[in-house]
């Protein structure tokens, strides 16, 4: 027994190794796909040496571009692994591939394919000039972004103050030009209105809410007074919003000092009016009106006093 337990011994001790090989690898596929990244996967079995990896990809079997290098082990069992990629082209088809490497030689794996993903439409707006004058024309511009973004229909919508009606197309839909770009038209406000656009789609997209403040319209005079030193400011506000706060100011040093006040007494049915005898220095006056609501406040032109 003793002497067939050695035998035994002796045949596995001189019994060859194992050979050692190159790795084994396989493409996986590629996860977490969006417009512009990947995340690329695969196997490799190191077979027991220290074993490196890479992916190569692009938009055909020629690949191209390559990750960095990376440790995939010493074991000798199966293991996944993957690598994020960046800078991929939108709505593109591309081409990838595993390759892994140890000191018994290289494999490479099967071709993969993957599509990235259109990028998704978004809506910047502006409108200009804010505040626009009572009665005023201004513009909402702005660009839609995104696959697919030229040549689209979208529509301008607003919600004026007091902002309870909801928003509502007005006028007619427009095409983006090439670059997405738009640009509509909005003639003669006459009160503070929210404005958004529109895609015309069955997915549509919508813009921030942009405001278009629309400021009085103020008119301002000098008339004599009757007494030296006094001078009398007067002039005209619309729309009509009697009983709102007048302020006439001095500019001194480049700054508004307020020297006098009034209201807004009726005038018409569209406007109101001011008047008021104030104590004058040879210089610069203005007039503010303070108002709220569906306009806002405003001055009137620079009043020069000699």
């Amino acid at each position: 027994m003793i002497a067939l337990a050695l035998g035994a011994a002796t045949l596995a001790a001189a019994a060859p190794a194992a050979a050692a090989s190159a790795p084994s690898v396989s493409t996986g596929s590629a996860k977490l796909v969006s417009y512009t990244t990947a995340t690329l996967t695969g196997t490799i079995n190191p077979h027991g040496q220290d074993t490196s990896y890479f992916f190569q990809y692009g938009p055909t079997k020629a690949y191209g571009s390559q990750t960095a290098v990376a440790d995939a082990g010493h074991g000798t069992r199966t293991v996944r692994v993957n690598f994020p990629v960046g800078g991929l082209q939108p709505l593109t088809r591309y081409h990838f591939r595993l390759l892994a490497v140890n000191a018994s030689g290289a494999s490479t794996g099967g071709d993969g394919s993957f599509t990235t993903k259109k990028v998704p439409l978004s809506l910047a707006i502006l409108v200009a000039p804010n505040p626009v004058i009572f009665g005023g024309n201004a513009f909402v511009q702005g660009t839609l972004s995104g696959t697919g973004n030229g040549g689209a229909a979208v529509a301008l919508q607003a919600n004026p103050f007091p902002f309870l009606q909801g928003f509502a197309n007005i006028g007619n839909p427009e095409l983006t030009t090439a670059a997405g770009s738009f640009s509509f038209p909005v003639l003669g406000l006459a009160q503070t209105t929210q404005f958004r656009v529109v895609t015309v789609s069955s997915h549509p997209v919508s813009s921030p809410v942009a405001v278009e403040y629309v400021a009085v319209r103020v008119t301002s005079h000098v008339g004599r007074a009757g007494r030296r030193h006094f001078a009398r400011i007067y002039g005209t506000v619309t729309p009509a919003v009697d009983g709102a706060q007048v302020g006439i100011l001095r500019i001194a040093h480049g700054r508004g000092v307020p020297v006098a006040g009034t209201f807004l007494r009726h005038h018409n049915a569209t406007s109101s009016f001011y008047s008021r005898v104030v104590r004058v220095h040879p210089g610069a006056y203005r007039v503010l009106v303070v108002t709220n609501g569906a306009q806002v406040s405003n001055y009137g032109r620079p009043l020069l006093i000699g």
